[in-house]
């Protein structure tokens, strides 16, 4: 195994880890950090989509399937939050992936405008995420009364959107700070061995 490919393993394993730790605590003191594991799998783990993509998607409904069932005790589709629309949540991950990605293919190196294309790439993904999350529940949720109105779908929009917003950019941005850290210990250990050579 080649060097590369044992540090997308140890990232993935990483953002694995961190997203079950939070999800199975979803509304508690920490909270649920998967809309930015799967943007920053996107940009670290750009190229391995067809394995890391799946993988973190099962690691996501295995969580909510062991919490829901083993420590709720409830069973998975009686659960509040489970509906036909929770399928929907692969693609809606799937934006935030893809905009981390984006951000991976156009990004220069630790600039300002890197900074600035970040932001971009994270509100569209996160938009576009919280609109198929947050729709699919709303229209297809037995738990949601009826009749349905997309007056009401915006007022429900509108309750959850900035918390959402919030919680991603807080973990995209702890993600950010330690891109920026091992980009610039790497950048110091490249100095000293080359300074080594001479």
């Amino acid at each position: 195994m080649t060097t590369t490919q044992t540090r997308r393993f140890g990232i993935f394993a990483g953002l694995a880890l961190v997203m079950a730790a939070t999800r199975m605590h979803h509304f508690n003191a920490l909270p649920d950090a998967s809309w930015g594991i799967f943007f920053l799998a996107g940009f670290w783990l750009r190229g391995s989509a067809r394995w890391a993509f799946p993988l973190l998607m099962v690691a996501a409904v295995l969580t909510d399937y062991v919490v829901i069932t083993h420590m709720m005790g409830i069973s998975f589709w009686t659960q509040y939050c489970m509906s036909a629309g929770y399928w929907l949540l692969i693609p809606a991950y799937g934006a935030l992936w893809l905009g981390g990605s984006w951000l991976a293919k156009h990004q220069m190196g630790l600039r300002l405008s890197t900074l600035a294309l970040a932001a971009v790439a994270l509100l569209v993904s996160e938009n576009l995420c919280y609109l198929i999350s947050n729709g699919s529940f709303y229209w297809l949720s037995s738990h949601v009364p009826t009749p349905r109105s997309f007056g009401a779908w915006f007022e429900n929009l509108g309750d959850w959107y900035l918390p959402f917003l919030q919680t991603t950019a807080l973990y995209v941005g702890l993600g950010a700070v330690l891109h920026v850290l091992a980009v610039q210990m790497a950048r110091i250990t490249q100095h000293h061995q080359g300074q080594a050579l001479h």
